[in-house]
């Protein structure tokens, strides 16, 4: 039960209010950048050598349920567009302390993730500059994002379509390339192995057997964290109505072209167990098509990617921040607004949580780091989790007559949410199963449990000053 019931909508009564500056290109881009980060162009290889080319079914499978995960984020942001999103969902339809901990939880590994970004951006840089200190850059990309994000919505909206085209052009061409190799050969030595039959002829479709199928979707659904982004971007979207069913609706085309035939293409060159061994597999396509400097080419795309990330990351976790301030969830000051109409306080919070997360990052061993980062895998499936009970909440209302019925429901109701919902709990036993990321599970609920310690404190000294005024 929900220890103190507050309604979300008379809190924001006469609170102060973002200004809708995101137009339907910038959701859409937004939307699209969402599923590319530095994990695809780096962290891939880890997940196929895992599975081998079961790898690409898991993505279809875990693509599915992701879908029916953002359908019913679209059906509640729909009636309910508010930079709070999955948060004040939570907080409305299952109680204060889901809200609360939805929220918190997200913020955090929005922190946890833009840490890891900006240390990645400093490592890129570092490739083309190696005798500048890498904390220079760090610091430079801190303070542009920073002054990014301070500035109108639409500024950040700008930045992110640009950024995002920049990433979904290098997919295409990488797709494009990879299939003239495949087709013509192009610059491959006559003893190269290449062609669908790399997909069975290499220990066959299930190379690890169902144990590595199943332990790779602890990598493959952290890949597409961040997706959840364009409920919260809906808070300031131009007709949100409109714009965010069709960006919603673009998912599984986005994880069809961005991973499953991405990955399907590098495999065709390149036996899967021999993707990873020599860098990024994807400087392999470049290398291939006889064009000059690849690395170079590979290292402009995943700085790019790293800056879309980093300013994703702030906008996300400052507008849940704000969002939980509105709920009182959070401190009052994080609701504040500029004049540019962006919760500032927000923003500038991020920015010095990455300050220190760098000098951390510097000096603590990084088995440490990568126990702390290590939450983000929990994090994110956790979100997922609460979204869907969110929505089943909500349509027991409807069902009841509570609630008016929805403009954008989700497809199979009710199966396709339980049948996800039993997914999202699979993967997090298989986090636990599986050893290397056992610790996220163990740091993941540890966080939970301080979450409502904190909560069962913050509440008390409420209840006692209510008691002493």
């Amino acid at each position: 039960m929900d220890p103190d019931p507050v309604d979300p909508s008379a809190e924001r009564a006469a609170a102060p209010t973002l200004r809708r500056g995101l137009k339907a290109r910038h959701i859409r881009f937004i939307a699209l950048g969402s599923a590319i980060g530095t994990g695809l162009f780096y962290g891939s290889a880890s997940a196929v050598q895992q599975a081998g080319p079961s790898v690409l079914l898991a993505y279809l499978l875990g693509g599915m349920a992701v879908f029916v995960v953002m359908r019913a984020l679209g059906e509640m942001t729909v009636r309910n567009p508010v930079s709070g999103s999955f948060g004040e969902y939570a907080h409305t339809y299952l109680g204060r302390f889901a809200g609360y901990v939805t929220g918190w939880t997200f913020a955090f590994e929005m922190a946890i993730v833009a840490i890891a970004d900006v240390t990645a951006f400093g490592i890129y840089m570092g490739f083309w500059f190696p005798d500048v200190p890498r904390w220079t850059w760090v610091a430079a990309i801190i303070c542009v994002i920073a002054a990014i994000n301070l500035l109108k919505v639409s500024v950040f909206g700008e930045v992110e379509f640009w950024l995002s085209l920049v990433k979904v052009v290098a997919i295409v061409a990488m797709i494009v390339g990879g299939a003239l190799i495949v087709v013509f050969g192009f610059s491959l030595a006559d003893d190269a192995q290449v062609g669908a039959s790399n997909l069975v002829d290499h220990g066959g479709f299930f190379p690890n057997g169902l144990g590595g199928f199943l332990a790779c979707f602890t990598v493959v659904m952290f890949a597409f964290g961040g997706i959840e982004t364009i409920g919260i971007s809906a808070g300031e979207a131009d007709r949100p109505a409109q714009v965010v069913p069709r960006a919603i609706n673009t998912v599984p085309v986005r994880i069809l072209v961005f991973y499953v035939f991405t990955l399907a293409i590098l495999m065709m060159l390149s036996p899967w167990d021999k993707i990873g061994d020599d860098g990024s597999p994807f400087v392999q396509i470049f290398d291939g098509l006889g064009i000059p400097a690849a690395a170079h080419i590979l290292n402009a795309v995943v700085i790019t990617a790293a800056l879309s990330a980093i300013n994703s990351d702030v906008y996300s976790a400052g507008r849940m921040l704000f969002g939980l301030s509105r709920t009182g969830n959070a401190p009052a000051s994080f609701g504040k607004v500029s004049k540019n109409g962006v919760p500032w306080m927000t923003v500038v919070l991020m920015a010095a949580t990455l300050t220190v997360g760098v000098v951390l990052n510097a000096l603590v061993p990084d088995d440490v780091f990568l126990v702390i980062a290590s939450l983000a895998t929990f994090a994110t499936v956790w979100v997922w989790l609460m979204i869907l009970a969110s929505h089943v909440s909500m349509r027991r209302k409807i069902a009841r007559g509570e609630l008016g019925p929805s403009e954008f429901p989700v497809p199979f109701w009710p199966v396709a949410p339980v049948l996800a919902i039993v997914f999202m709990v699979g993967v997090v036993v298989m986090l636990g199963v599986t050893e290397a990321t056992r610790v996220s599970l163990v740091v993941g609920v540890g966080w939970i449990a301080l979450l409502g310690v904190a909560y069962a404190v913050a509440r008390r000294r409420t209840a006692r000053a209510r008691v002493s005024a």
